[in-house]
């Protein structure tokens, strides 16, 4: 440690660490514009200029080292006239359009140049212009004059992101940030850029001239459209969501969120919206009711089902990204109703999956301990983005020089060091876990690696390390043989000595199963009320055409039975349900999530609901009183979070799988293609699905087919042809882009879009024939 004293005040810090860190360490604020906490030190802005005893003239707080003994003066007369003359520079060519900047009123030049600048400008030649740049429906880049050349946005796309969108062009004056050659910015993250940029650079293309900060209310909430649980800062205007910005939590999100959280917002507010509840009569005619007309039409139906039919006749599906509470009503419902078929794991293929897991499949370690491991087996994962801000943690880990192995069927970038990876066909995924598992306790018993298998090689990466990790990712557990692909990580993780995680698909997948909202007992999963046609379902805020794995199928299946949708949109139900329930999104709902590290967190109704809808808790316990079951006499959201989680959840929380009955193996695919079928990050829910500007996106576009060369070749097709993709339930038209990072004889080919439904399942055989 070493000591020094800062403006009279004696503070001790690491060796290494720079007088900016001391000053933070006692809360004393040097004014700054290009050093973030999170990001690597630039000291180009010298914004942070401080009188250091001994020094012949001013340092960067930021770049300073600090010493033994150092005595700093952060707002002596000459730090201040230093600081003073670098605003004066800094305001040389600013615009100084306050006004009708969208940064105006959360601007940090702004508010610096009040205590730093002066009421007056020396300089009187013309001010420099620098051309807007394009950089996507995301970001907004029009005001490039306002930049600074703090380097802030490059920084975090190089060390954060993981990719560099932006860089810096020219010398002197004439710098500039821009991105490659006229291209949008892509990244998952891109969006903290605006929330770094401390001059208004860089804004929201969405909320761009929408409202004004002071106008705007701020209420806290959390991320609905991943496992991760980031917090948020909802920005309110009226009864209108405007804008969404990280809160800060270390523990979770830290200081980022992703853009799937960020502008999400839009589908909140789209003409879609379901405002009153609906009844199909008996001409197939869709009509506005009551809500008391619509319950009693609901729960006689059901009550009649139940007595005549029995009640394993009535099955519910729920979204992952339903609520702690929510799920756990709709579970009690369905036990009033003498039914056990309940299932929030709506992708799920394998049947036994969650009764392979003794308990509730969960990280298996606090997403802080992402910070810490030093080496990591990730198992069917499309990491970047299935989990932005994991991979992101474990991106910096890496980086710091983690060993992350990687067994997949994708072949995507993860934008970090990779010690080895194994890109094998879904079908494959169980035998390769189990020969690695193999292979690292053989190698720890004493074995010589044979380098030159590609099994052998990637387990010589995994012995060794003092804390390691095992993850399951979304495409592992909802594999055919996802029990088995379980089974087998767990041999591994034994082997290696680590616990195994889930990194889980939902923000509350955690929550189904501390209510018991899977399939583990001996009610139907979500594939089987699909494959066995039931009498009645409820269908809990999900949208079966996109949320299922076979949406295509499960419509089909729905429509033929009476089916009853807690949906927020009509286009979400209408061509299957007999009546449509308006329920309110997570936006004007309180309820509770909890993520893949088991962490609850509540958060309560930012803008009212649209119309007539109401929070999906209050319409099932009302159903539970027509229908006069117990256990239906809340008053609030927390009484039933309290009532299904007590004093905590640990013992819920438990990781050890085990393997029921027979072991059984998917037969390699013989004939055919494999299909490899990530859900495109901006088509997981409802609600991002109408967000127009993620919509707008590359990434959202029409998916291409993709397939490595030697399967190219054996097709007779090239990179670049329009084909013909069959499965037995459909067919499409699609182009093709070579991917060599793919297994042979496999096709990936992305869930989530219109023109992919007709397809069926994620793995389901494909072939491809040239137009």
């Amino acid at each position: 440690m070493v000591e020094l004293t800062i403006d009279g005040k004696t503070v001790s810090v690491p060796d290494g660490s720079m007088v900016m860190h001391a000053a933070n360490e006692l809360g004393i604020y040097v004014p700054h514009f290009c050093y973030h906490k999170k990001l690597s030190i630039a000291a180009n802005c010298r914004m942070c200029l401080v009188e250091v005893e001994k020094a012949p003239k001013a340092l960067p707080a930021c770049a300073t080292p600090v010493t033994q003994g150092m005595v700093v003066h952060t707002s002596s007369e000459k730090a201040k006239a230093a600081q003073e003359a670098v605003m004066e520079f800094l305001l040389i060519n600013h615009p100084l359009d306050c006004p009708i900047c969208d940064q105006g009123g959360e601007c940090q030049l702004q508010d610096l140049a009040v205590g730093y600048g002066k009421t007056s400008s020396r300089y009187q030649e013309e001010k420099r212009v620098v051309m807007h740049k394009s950089m996507g429906p995301l970001v907004s880049a029009e005001e490039m004059s306002r930049c600074i050349q703090c380097t802030r946005c490059v920084r975090f796309g190089q060390e954060v992101a993981g990719q560099m969108e932006l860089g810096m062009l020219n010398r002197g004056e004439h710098s500039e940030i821009t991105s490659f050659v006229g291209k949008a910015v892509e990244s998952e993250l891109s969006g903290n850029m605006i929330d770094i940029c401390p001059v208004g650079a860089l804004t929201s293309k969405p909320f761009r001239y929408s409202a004004r900060t002071w106008e705007l209310a701020r209420r806290r909430s959390v991320s609905p459209h991943d496992s991760l649980g980031a917090n948020l800062v909802v920005q309110v205007k009226g009864d209108k969501v405007m804008r969404v910005v990280p809160f800060e939590n270390d523990d979770v999100n830290e200081c980022w969120i992703s853009d799937k959280d960020r502008w999400s917002y839009e589908g909140l507010n789209v003409e879609d919206r379901l405002t009153v509840p609906m009844v199909r009569d008996e001409n197939n005619v869709w009509r506005e009711v009551s809500w008391q007309d619509a319950l009693k039409v609901v729960g006689d139906a059901l009550g009649q089902i139940a007595h005549h039919d029995g009640a394993e006749y009535i099955g519910a599906l729920a979204s992952e990204t339903s609520t702690l509470e929510e799920l756990a009503l709709l579970k009690r419902l369905m036990s009033g109703l003498g039914s056990d078929n309940v299932d929030a794991l709506l992708r799920n293929t394998d049947v036994n999956f969650a009764r392979a897991t003794a308990g509730a499949a969960w990280l298996g370690m606090s997403i802080n301990d992402l910070d810490s491991v030093d080496g990591v087996v990730v198992i069917g994962s499309n990491l970047r983005k299935d989990h932005p801000l994991m991979a992101q943690r474990l991106r910096q880990v890496a980086k710091k020089g983690a060993r992350i192995t990687l067994i997949d069927s994708y072949g995507e970038d993860p934008l970090f060091p990779v010690a080895a990876r194994l890109t094998v066909a879904p079908s494959e995924l169980a035998n390769t876990v189990e020969a690695v598992a193999k292979a690292v306790a053989a190698q720890k018993a004493g074995a010589t690696a044979d380098l030159n298998d590609s099994v052998q090689a990637l387990a010589a990466q995994i012995v060794g390390g003092s804390k390691p990790a095992v993850f399951l990712g979304n495409a592992a557990v909802a594999a055919p043989d996802a029990s088995q692909i379980a089974a087998k990580a767990q041999e591994l993780a034994d082997a290696y000595g680590a616990t195994l995680g889930f990194l889980t698909a939902g923000a509350n997948t955690v929550g189904a199963y501390i209510v018991g909202a899977v399939a583990q007992g001996s009610g139907l999963s979500a594939k089987q009320m699909v494959e066995n046609q039931l009498k009645a379902y409820l269908v809990l805020n999900a949208e079966p055409r996109f949320d299922m794995d076979n949406g295509f199928t499960a419509e089909k299946t729905l429509s033929n039975a009476f089916s009853v949708a807690f949906t927020a949109y009509k286009s979400a139900a209408a061509s299957w349900a007999k009546v449509m329930l308006p329920v309110a999104t997570f936006a004007e709902t309180s309820g509770t999530f909890i993520n893949a590290e088991g962490r609850v967190q509540s958060f309560k109704g930012v803008v009212p609901s649209k119309g007539q809808a109401r929070p999906a808790w209050k319409v099932l316990r009302v159903l539970g009183n027509v229908l006069h079951f117990n256990g239906f006499e809340q008053e609030s959201s927390e009484q039933v979070r309290d009532e299904v989680i007590g004093s905590g959840i640990p013992a819920k929380l438990n990781n050890k799988v085990t393997v029921l009955g027979q072991e059984v193996r998917r037969a390699t695919v013989s004939t055919g293609l494999e299909r490899v079928a990530e859900v495109a990050i901006y088509r997981t829910d409802a609600i991002v699905r109408r967000a127009e500007s993620l919509q707008a996106t590359e990434i959202s576009r029409t998916p291409k087919v993709r397939i490595n060369a030697a399967t190219l070749s054996n097709l007779q097709v090239v990179d670049g042809d329009k084909v013909k993709v069959k499965s037995a339930t459909g067919e499409g038209e699609f182009v093709v882009a070579l991917d060599n990072q793919l297994a042979d004889n496999t096709i990936r080919l992305a869930q989530g879009f219109e023109e992919t439904v007709a397809l069926g399942s994620a793995y389901a055989q494909l072939t491809v024939e040239r137009i």
